[in-house]
């Protein structure tokens, strides 16, 4: 369905970038030594580069390389084997050397492109221009102080990819989407967490509008530093309203830097948009050019990991598994990971169930993340043994796991604890089918009748008086049996 904005004479199209900016997965930083451990005190892993202190010179870290490369393979690019690092000057406070160590006009990445899934389930191409390797900045902090703006240099030098795509995005859901399925390659490669809650992911929307049918792009204008794909989305929506109002009204738009309040839904202006000739991007001197050689290139190439689209297409085609399904679990490393253990032992149907709709579903609703879950691969592989083995009922399961999420104990021991091993004994249950037909005797006449809609309610109160724990085969059979001898 194609995205449009209806103004009061006219109708618009939407035209979308986006610039990510992933922070790579290294323990050190792209020119120094310094830690790159997140949460640690302030101005506690800073190094007398990343302060910019006199006679200090960059030195860049291979691993940073090596994972620009594994990104830029993963997503089919053109690596390029000769690269420069420039300077690209600006003033902030939080920036100490007064310019920013990037790459310009030749960045280690190329040309490449991802797919994406629209909403009607169809796929479109969105082309990557480059990838390009720099530092970042300090952070500049404003609430500490009733008086001063305070400055933590321990993002100083940190390690970035700025993943910039071509303007190819042409509705919210297309930029929201295409963010996600970066996300998830760079988290199955391993070359950033990808975590946007820590700000290890961000991005950038560049959006303008045009009248549909026009083929020249219109004045866009840059919304920084979106945390999450809602926003992303939910950003864009409202800059394209706002331009479309302008140009509806007569004025003009203006190529500036805008920024996205989540409360209101709104984007307003940070500063007026810079040119590449504003940062007077020149080669680095203290840095030589990049050279690699083709067989770096190709052992990388050789270590990448199955990418989530090829999991993908394998969950649906060999494991049968429903398309939506392998695209939520293959969109969250975490969850393939999980998903990766539970089906070496259980069949992908029952593993789905449990891990995206009982156990991911507990989380959000919990707020629980992989990394404070007590609940292992193992552990819930436990629970599905006693469900596959008839131990426990699908209902008791599901009390089984909110202790386990509660407490992380083996789901063997807390059935044991709790009493709840379902009755598989047809004696016991005969009894009990027995009593409840005892209890509800006109009811019993009705099913005797023919009212087989009376079958349901009858399994419910053997059910009820077993407290969940009857096999609810077993509870049918046995209740079919006693009502046909009665007959």
């Amino acid at each position: 369905m194609t995205y449009t904005i209806q103004g009061k004479n006219n109708v618009y199209e939407l035209v979308v970038g986006c610039e990510i900016h992933a922070q790579v997965a290294s323990q050190s930083k792209l020119f120094s030594r310094a830690a790159t451990a997140f949460g640690a005190p302030q101005n506690s892993q800073v190094s007398l580069v990343d302060a910019a202190m006199p006679g200090m010179l960059p030195t860049i870290n291979a691993e940073c390389v090596k994972q620009a490369v594994k990104t830029g393979l993963g997503i089919n690019a053109k690596i390029n084997l000769f690269s420069v690092f420039d300077r690209k000057n600006y003033f902030y406070p939080d920036l100490p050397q007064g310019y920013q160590i990037s790459q310009f006009l030749d960045p280690i990445v190329g040309e490449g492109a991802v797919e994406i899934t629209l909403e009607n389930g169809t796929k479109k191409t969105i082309h990557v221009e480059r990838i390009h390797l720099e530092q970042d900045a300090g952070k500049s902090i404003h609430d500490q102080h009733p008086s001063l703006s305070l400055i933590d240099l321990n993002r100083s030098g940190i390690a970035l990819m700025e993943i910039v795509s071509k303007p190819d995005m042409s509705s919210p859901f297309e930029a929201a989407e295409y963010v996600k399925t970066i996300r998830a390659i760079v988290r199955a490669l391993g070359t950033s967490d990808g975590d946007m809650e820590k700000g290890n992911l961000r991005c950038d929307a560049n959006v303008s509008v045009r009248k549909v049918g026009e083929t020249k792009l219109g004045t866009r204008c840059e919304i920084k530093n979106l945390n999450s794909m809602r926003n992303i989305a939910r950003a864009i929506e409202f800059e394209a309203a706002r331009q479309v109002e302008i140009l509806e009204n007569g004025g003009v738009i203006d190529q500036e830097t805008r920024l996205f309040d989540a409360l209101t839904g709104e984007t307003r202006t940070m500063r007026s948009k810079e040119d590449a000739m504003d940062y007077r991007y020149f080669p680095d001197p203290d840095l030589p050019p990049l050279v690699l050689t083709q067989e770096f290139v190709d052992e990388i190439k050789k270590s990448l990991p199955e990418l989530p689209d090829a999991k993908k297409q394998r969950y649906v085609t060999q494991l049968g598994v429903p398309e939506y399904d392998a695209g939520v679990i293959t969109n969250d490393s975490d969850l393939t990971e999980f998903f990766e253990k539970l089906i070496q032992k259980h069949e992908a149907k029952l593993a789905i169930t449990w891990l995206t709709v009982e156990l991911f579903g507990r989380m959000n609703k919990l707020g629980i993340t992989f990394e404070n879950l007590k609940i292992t691969p193992d552990k819930l592989s436990g629970l599905l043994d006693l469900i596959k083995n008839g131990a426990i009922s699908g209902k008791i399961a599901k009390d089984v796991l909110d202790i386990m999420i509660e407490n992380g104990d083996d789901a063997a021991k807390i059935v044991e604890e709790k009493g709840w091993k379902q009755v598989s004994d047809t004696g016991a249950i005969d009894k009990i089918v027995a009593e409840v037909v005892a209890a509800n005797t006109a009811q019993f006449a009705d099913y005797l009748a023919g009212n087989e809609r009376l079958h349901g309610f009858f399994i419910g109160q053997i059910m009820k008086a077993s407290k969940g724990q009857a096999n609810p085969q077993l509870a049918n059979e046995c209740l079919t049996k006693f009502k046909n001898s009665q007959k």
